[in-house]
């Protein structure tokens, strides 16, 4: 990124609006990139409830992955959208 002569660079980084994720079909064991749409994030209360998912482009299989933390800050950071799930106790 350029900057002009006396004023700073921006601290804070421009988001990338063209984000792809790599993932892989367990089914069909098929590798591939998938944009931020295609994606969807769930955190539970739980590990065991927190999790993303996708349509495999390749067979149509419907797919649910564990998220960990760090798998829920880089897809949140890269704009998937977030549904929170709440405890029915």
């Amino acid at each position: 990124m350029s900057t002009l002569p006396g004023i700073p660079a921006p601290s804070v980084p421009v988001p990338n609006v063209h984000v792809l994720f790599k993932a892989a079909c367990p089914a069909c064991r098929a590798r591939f990139e998938l944009a931020a749409g295609a994606l969807r994030l769930a955190i539970g209360a739980s590990r065991r409830t927190t999790f993303y998912s996708f349509t495999c482009p390749e067979c149509g299989s419907a797919v649910r992955k564990p998220a960990g933390e760090r798998i829920v800050e880089l897809l949140t950071g890269g704009g998937v959208r977030t549904l929170r799930l709440h405890s029915t106790v």
